[in-house]
């Protein structure tokens, strides 16, 4: 299969994907359309985008995973993957500390403050865990280590929070 082809693949992958996470939020709003999605607008629409983000995140995964597949031989490309994940890991470390600091007594408003884009870090924890898991899947040897190892430390950080935090 030429390269041509190969990004046909992956770029009808993510149509499709888009297509799907379109039409599963369209029928959410259908489905919930009412006064409260009227009076309270912007809550709405903060939920309506995390389900498009799950929807196409999950519906993604085998045209990321064609992708990735595709780039198997660039020993390059794999490198700075893993080392990349590695770093997205830390800022999810890095956020849960945030939240669990700033609930102690005496934090200071700064760490309060931080506390809230720390929770949105947090909240992308399961997509960025799955798109490591299915890198790690396709990934060589020394890049699966790092990219699996990624993936379970943004496994913890999401169940951490989802049980002991909120």
């Amino acid at each position: 299969m030429g390269t041509p082809a190969k990004l046909a693949v992956v770029a009808a992958g993510y149509a499709g994907a888009l297509l799907a996470a379109l039409a599963i939020v369209a029928l959410y709003v259908a489905a919930t359309s009412g006064p409260d999605r009227q009076a309270y607008g912007g809550m709405y629409a903060f939920g309506d985008s995390l389900l498009f983000l799950g929807v196409f995140g999950v519906a993604a995964v085998p045209a990321t995973g064609a992708g990735l597949y595709f780039l198997r031989p660039y020993v390059a490309f794999w490198r700075v993957l893993a080392v990349g994940a590695v770093t997205i890991a830390v800022t999810g470390l890095a956020a849960l500390w945030v939240c669990v600091a700033s609930r102690a007594a005496g934090a200071s408003p700064a760490l309060q403050s931080w506390s809230a884009f720390a929770v949105l870090r947090i909240l992308v924890a399961p997509l960025v865990a799955l798109a490591f898991l299915v890198s790690g899947a396709v990934a060589p040897r020394p890049a699966r280590i790092a990219l699996c190892g990624a993936m379970i430390s943004e496994a913890i950080v999401f169940i951490y929070w989802l049980v002991q935090l909120p």
